[in-house]
């Protein structure tokens, strides 16, 4: 790893790169507050058997090279202008190499759920109080441990000759300088690093079955781990000698992007899943939820994700709006609004219709991937708007249930912020408000993670101190404040909520 020197001072622009489950996106921009340009490509994920996820990490490199040309050419810049790199992704993908770099298979993906067997052969190998204590995250589906125990038993020759394991966004960064390094978080929630200590276990990494040394260093998100070589300079048009920082998980880049910068600030991200992310100075290691880093320096993001968001409301608005398709298309409206408006007919509650959202089993903070969705109350009075408005509603409640367990923890959820695609519907908004009884602060304007890449390349290379200063590249919206005459009625609909899901849950386990 390498030390900066003759980049810090000079002007110019930073490279923030996403490696996303969808697509590869890539952001210029410039001090203090300049997006200069944003470009995508996307990514095929491969679901070769019910349950996999896998993806090519040679098209996320060929995908790199296709957009540092393109975000130079919608601007006036030259390659020699940019002055530092910052890569994100999502975690804990894994990633592997043989002793000569070479890939071995394709990635697996955080999301993939082949592994059920070997989560309980490694919760048999240590006791998962223990683990939660040393590793900060309980044990499930998403630790790579588990992944590497079931490709030592399914794929054995594979196995043997792993020689590293790393995430997304650390094969880039492989790619682009030669260097191999854990990014904090990914080493954190693939369940790798001691919290007590900071650094990675050797104990840890030996119950995913491999050595310690395949697992390269762990490195800060801001810290330099080396320079564009040759090769990659080649490949990408960027200049050799341009430094690249260790990078930073998906999450926390948008999230940190969003403002998410003091002790009880709140993200209530509403994309294709839902999730939830908080900002607080205590660890407080707990099942129930995941545990990240946050980028500055004393600060931890206690954070919830659940298996389903937006991608609930497409599959009810495909399935079952069909017939107000050409409705909202005549009115000039998506799908989405159109049903927004229908739903705003019907009373808060929707006249006695409640939904589960757990389309998809349930990640956080249940952890069970068994629970299925369930539409309940429905009466021959009830149509598509009352179904869609308790869609809304349902994950108003899920994300309620989120807060009570990290309240729970001893977090404090103060000022509560809504990013993504969901938070545009100024309607789902307020139903959300109304269920926490809280206000929310809407942001516009915010491209993605890719922004939180990048400023972490500015802070990294020394061209900027002010870690706030990312913020001033999102734009602070309306604040959607409750309706406290909603209030007892949605305190009812919350306590339905759960004990929904637990009664049903007995059903499935044979309970009366």
């Amino acid at each position: 790893m390498t030390r900066i020197g003759l980049w810090r001072g000079r002007m110019g622009y930073f490279l923030g790169l996403d490696i996303g489950t969808t697509s590869t996106i890539g952001i210029l921009i410039g001090l203090p507050n300049r997006v200069l340009a944003i470009a995508s490509r996307p990514v095929t994920l491969s679901s070769r058997h019910p349950g996999w996820a896998e993806e090519d990490p040679n098209q996320w490199w060929a995908n790199v090279c296709a957009l540092v040309p393109e975000l130079l050419s919608q601007v006036e810049v030259t390659a020699r202008d940019v002055l530092g790199i910052g890569v994100t992704g999502m975690l804990p993908a894994v990633v592997l190499l043989d002793k000569a770099g070479k890939l071995l298979r394709p990635s697996i993906q955080q999301s993939d759920g082949r592994c059920s067997a070997e989560v309980a052969d490694f919760a048999r190998d240590i006791d998962e109080a223990d683990f939660i204590r040393i590793a900060a995250n309980g044990i499930n589906q998403q630790l790579v441990g588990c992944k590497l125990r079931w490709l030592e038993k399914h794929e054995p020759e594979i196995f043997g000759k792993i020689a590293t394991v790393f995430g997304s966004y650390d094969y880039i960064n492989y790619r682009l300088t030669g260097e191999r390094a854990v990014e904090q978080n990914w080493a954190l929630e693939a369940g790798f690093v001691d919290i007590s200590t900071h650094a990675l276990s050797d104990r840890l990494i030996k119950l995913a079955h491999i050595p310690p040394e395949a697992v390269p260093p762990k490195i800060a998100s801001h810290g330099i781990l080396g320079r564009v070589t040759a090769a990659a300079s080649a490949a990408t048009g960027l200049p050799d000698g341009v430094p690249v920082v260790g990078g930073v998980a998906d999450l926390i880049a948008s999230a940190f992007a969003a403002g998410l910068t003091k002790s009880g600030d709140v993200l209530l991200k509403f994309g294709g899943s839902a999730d939830i992310l908080v900002t607080t100075e205590k660890i407080a290691p707990d099942p129930r939820m995941f545990l990240d880093y946050h980028l500055i320096t004393g600060l931890y993001v206690p954070n919830g994700c659940m298996a389903s968001g937006g991608s609930a409301l497409n599959w009810f608005a495909a399935k079952f709006a069909t017939g107000e398709q050409s409705a909202a298309a005549s009115a000039g409206l998506t799908i989405h609004q159109h049903l927004d408006l229908l739903a705003a007919e019907t009373p808060a509650g929707a006249d006695g219709v409640h939904v589960i959202p757990y389309f998809l089993g349930e990640k956080t903070p249940i952890h069970d991937p068994y629970a299925r969705g369930s539409i309940l109350g429905l009466s021959f009075n009830h149509g598509p708007p009352h179904v869609w408005r308790a869609l809304l509603e349902s994950f108003g409640y899920a994300f309620r249930h989120h807060i009570e367990v990290l309240n729970d923890m001893g977090h404090a959820t103060t000022r509560y912020m809504a990013s993504d695609g969901g938070s545009n519907s100024r309607f789902w908004m307020q139903i959300v408000s109304d269920i926490l009884q809280m206000p929310i602060q809407r942001l516009t304007g915010h491209p993605g993670s890719c922004l939180g890449a990048a400023w972490v390349a500015a802070i990294g290379t020394g061209a900027t101190s002010d870690w706030h200063g990312v913020t001033n590249f999102v734009t602070q919206g309306e604040v959607v404040s409750p309706n406290g005459s909603n209030r007892a009625l949605y305190d009812a609909g919350y306590r339905r909520f759960r004990e929904t899901y637990g009664k049903l849950t007995e059903l499935r386990k044979g309970g009366h």
